[in-house]
């Protein structure tokens, strides 16, 4: 297999990380939306990473879509989504929460870096924001005991970690300090773990 993208991307990351959880043995091409937008478009009609071309030569798009078969690969036993039930609805909502507040931080660094300061939309900014401020809420009132997922992390854990790490790295200073002492604990206990650091932020 082999990823295409780059690990700042909570998205690739995300799909990285879980490729050395599950011990996947996998490749990558480094592409980046911004600067090989137009080798990312010829790949994928959307032009957004992650993307993972299968040994067949398939190719699958969307993190969402990307985890989905590598859970399916891994076996309902050993897969970090469960495979049914509340537990499963329970990580689901987690990592979708997670995912969102992602998406929001890549949407208001959008409006408050890349388009011009005359055409920025302030009103945009501040609700993009309010979106971010209240995921973490959200996020930080779920029990990590040590982990979302309880005792071993699961894909919820997994989004979570990358997504406040995305957070702290690519908008700093903007958060009450220590707001979110649960959400900083565990993204600490999963830098540690050896699939992250095979897949650090923020190197290629």
């Amino acid at each position: 297999m082999e990823l295409i993208g780059q690990y700042d991307s909570p998205f690739v990351r995300r799909v990285g990380v879980t490729l050395h959880l599950y011990g996947f043995a996998f490749e990558r091409q480094v592409l980046s939306v911004f600067g090989d937008f137009g080798a990312v478009l010829a790949v994928n009609p959307l032009g957004k990473v992650p993307m993972l071309r299968l040994g067949d030569g398939g190719l699958l798009f969307d993190s969402q879509m990307i985890i989905d078969h590598l859970d399916e690969l891994d076996g309902p036993e050993l897969s970090l989504t469960p495979a049914g039930g509340a537990t499963r609805r329970a990580v689901l909502r987690r990592t979708a929460v997670a995912l969102g507040m992602a998406e929001k931080v890549v949407a208001l660094r959008s409006e408050l870096f890349r388009r011009a300061e005359e055409k920025r939309d302030a009103d945009w900014a501040k609700r993009l924001e309010t979106q971010v401020l209240s995921a973490l809420d959200w996020l930080e009132g779920c029990p990590a005991e040590p982990w979302l997922s309880g005792a071993a992390p699961g894909q919820d854990d997994v989004a979570a970690a990358v997504a406040y790490r995305y957070l702290l790295e690519r908008y700093p200073g903007r958060l009450p300090e220590g707001a979110s002492p649960v959400l900083a604990g565990m993204t600490a206990r999963a830098e540690e773990l050896p699939a992250f650091r095979a897949a650090p932020f923020p190197a290629v």
